[in-house]
């Protein structure tokens, strides 16, 4: 059985100072079937190449936005990436097919608990009602959409519930790439987190 190719575009400004993201990306596993890609590493200067991650995305089957919650979005870096990247007449339109069935989905941390997003709680909104832009983005370059994975409370969380959230996020990683996945089944669900528990992943 092939195994589904994973490309994780990873976008954190200050990576440097990061604690939950700095652990998750020690956590993803050592595979041919996943490319971990630092954009703010490669690109410092913004330059991003178009035609290069082109080629990145024509080569996998499953793209993960792999970055902290930035003011109810992603960094800029990545924003840029999608503004640049996902090209009419290529990603997108009449003749922009190069994505079409692509599986895409978000990871996400966030300093704040998962009760403060919700209709009562301070941030008014859930974590899917705010990704609504990405999840339309993914639509439009007819891409599979699919919920998801949020750490919340990184900001109070311990080393080890941090480490024990990047193995869960590590054990979701081989799952995608060696098991043909359900997708309307995944996205019945509002995290992917919540889809890894009803099937003991």
């Amino acid at each position: 059985m092939s195994k589904n190719k994973i490309l994780i575009l990873f976008a954190h400004p200050l990576f440097e100072k990061s604690f939950a993201n700095k652990i998750l990306t020690e956590h993803i596993p050592d595979s041919h079937s996943i490319t971990f890609h630092d954009l703010y590493e490669t690109y410092p200067e913004f330059d991003i190449d178009v035609k290069h991650e082109q080629e990145l995305l024509k080569q996998h089957d499953i793209i993960i936005w792999q970055h902290p919650m930035y003011w109810y979005s992603c960094p800029p870096l990545l924003k840029q990436w999608i503004d640049m990247v996902l090209e009419y007449g290529w990603a997108y339109g009449k003749y922009g097919l190069a994505l079409q069935d692509k599986v895409i989905f978000q990871t996400i941390t966030t300093g704040s608990n998962a009760e403060n997003y919700s209709t009562e709680g301070l941030h008014l909104f859930t974590v899917p009602e705010l990704l609504r832009p990405f999840s339309q983005t993914a639509k439009v370059c007819r891409m599979e959409y699919l919920p998801p994975f949020v750490i919340h409370g990184t900001h109070k969380m311990d080393e080890q519930t941090c480490h024990e959230k990047a193995a869960s996020y590590a054990q979701l990683l081989m799952y995608l790439t060696n098991n043909e996945i359900d997708i309307r089944k995944i996205q019945e669900f509002p995290y992917m987190n919540d889809w890894m528990q009803s099937k003991n992943i």
